[in-house]
């Protein structure tokens, strides 16, 4: 897909250079430095976008990373948790379970006895992506000043959305907030399963967690010999995503193969809690119409919720855009994930925000990757999956339970309670601002009186004196 005079440019580029038979695109991207490695994992769970190939050495940049130097890793530890390595745990591995970008994880017993992963940043690691975060920064700023389509894709919000959720990300305390606060929300889904926090243990550099014994999803060979059901645990996937997005609107937004685990019982665990992503409750309204629209073929409904989202400028005509929209969906609908041309897809949304004049939105991107990874992983489980209907019950039903006349009824009850809990201060404020008249009678009304005001000429001679000496003064000095 990549245009003709790009692919011109590079041979251009690397003329002269050791070009390997196999590229090995892990390595390019470690070599950019961390802030690459995210993108690359994100590339990791497409093998229908860069090739199977490719795709397998891209899952290296998931866990399997060079570790940072185990007393960097033990100082960082004694200093985040002020206190000798002894102190908090009895064992300590000093190899790696896991390495990725930003943090490498440990294996250890805690001093009660009690298996535990410990997570920890690299050395460096702040210094590293603020270097990476200027760089994309000038490169953005550059791109955008080009205007017309660049300046449509607004590259330097893109870029500032980054920066928040990677500083989000270097602060582990942070992210062991989300991993409890999703814990808690992901009650309701019993397949799916969020290892608890050891708050004693955890720190800005450092987080430790509850062990996971279970197989990751890259291993589909060892998934296959313990006998985990593959189709299952894509639609656990599928359905635990929603649930998060859609229902919630807080969703786990780094959810790779290396990020996830079938568990002995079946059910599905997640780790690596630092990039998360939130939907308010209109957005999630909207987002589940779009998909739901998509799924039945109600290509209009979903035309009008872009308007009304603002996402299409209202120039545009909704029934044409409905048009373009069915042009696109109806040729992949009911399909199974195998089946579709992703080229073919991609070129058609591409088109259609194109020739509706529609601006990336920022907000939005975390979401929209995060389902891309997570549609990759599923079918990566079970091929034959079809997206479509393995999320229509889902949707249909929370649909029907937030936009049925029952919860419309709610709503309107909701709004008019907190109308009414404003009146007591509405009326507060206005006594403030017009209180009532005084205890005297009102006066008497007066008749207009003509005053007439003698005038006065000393002011314009003091002026035009004033004047004078300042031009006397002026030609004397040019003299």
């Amino acid at each position: 897909m990549t245009p003709a005079p790009v692919r011109r440019l590079a041979r251009i580029a690397r003329f002269g250079a050791r070009v390997p038979k196999v590229p090995t695109y892990a390595t390019a991207f470690q070599d950019i430095g961390p802030a690459a490695i995210k993108f690359g994992q994100a590339l990791a769970t497409r093998p229908d976008l860069v090739g199977p190939e490719a795709a397998k050495d891209l899952q290296r940049l998931q866990d399997r990373l060079p570790p940072a130097p185990f007393e960097q890793i033990r100082a960082s530890i004694e200093q985040a948790l002020q206190g000798p390595l002894e102190k908090f745990f009895s064992e300590f591995d000093l190899e790696p379970v896991g390495a990725a970008s930003i943090a490498q994880v440990h294996r250890a017993v805690t001093t009660e006895g009690v298996l535990v992963a410990v997570k920890v940043l690299r050395p460096n690691i702040e210094e590293d992506f603020a270097r990476a975060l200027d760089t994309y920064e000038w490169a953005a700023a550059r791109v955008e000043s080009m205007g017309g389509e660049a300046a449509r894709l607004r590259p330097r919000l893109v870029v500032a959305h980054f920066r928040q959720w990677t500083m989000r990300e270097l602060d582990l305390r942070r992210e062991a907030a989300s991993a409890s606060e999703l814990r808690e929300a992901m009650v309701a889904e019993s397949g799916f399963f969020v290892p608890e926090i050891d708050w004693s243990r955890s720190a800005r550099r450092v987080m430790t967690l509850e062990w996971i014994d279970g197989i990751k999803l890259t291993d589909r060979e060892a998934l296959v010999e313990a006998g985990h059901d593959l189709k299952a645990l894509a639609a656990t996937l599928v359905r635990a995503f929603l649930r998060q997005a859609v229902v919630d609107g807080f969703f786990h937004a780094d959810l790779h193969q290396g990020n996830l685990f079938a568990l002995p019982d079946g059910r599905l665990a997640a780790i690596d809690f630092g990039i998360m992503g939130r939907v308010d409750r209109q957005a999630r309204l909207w987002l589940a119409e779009i998909l739901y629209g998509l799924i039945t073929g109600n290509y209009r409904r979903v035309a009008e919720i872009h308007f009304e989202a603002q996402y299409v400028p209202p120039h545009h005509s909704v029934e044409e855009f409905a048009t373009a929209l069915r042009a696109v969906g109806e040729p992949i609908r009911g399909l199974p994930v195998k089946e579709i041309s992703v080229g073919q897809m991609l070129d058609g949304l591409f088109t259609i925000t194109r020739d509706f004049d529609m601006p990336t939105q920022p907000h939005l991107l975390l979401l929209q990757k995060t389902m891309v990874m997570e549609e990759g992983v599923a079918t990566d489980l079970d091929p034959d999956i079809n997206m479509w209907e393995t999320s229509e019950p889902f949707l249909r039903e929370w649909i029907r339970s937030e936009l049925g006349p029952e919860a419309r009824l709610a709503d309107e009850i909701v709004r008019n309670v907190r109308t009414l809990r404003k009146l007591p201060e509405l009326i507060r404020r206005i006594d403030h601002y017009y209180p009532p008249p005084g205890a005297a009678p009102p006066g008497a009304p007066l008749r207009d009186v003509l005053v007439v005001q003698p005038r006065r000429y000393g002011r314009y001679f003091v002026t035009a004196a004033l004047s004078a000496a300042a031009g006397a003064a002026a030609m004397f000095l040019l003299a």
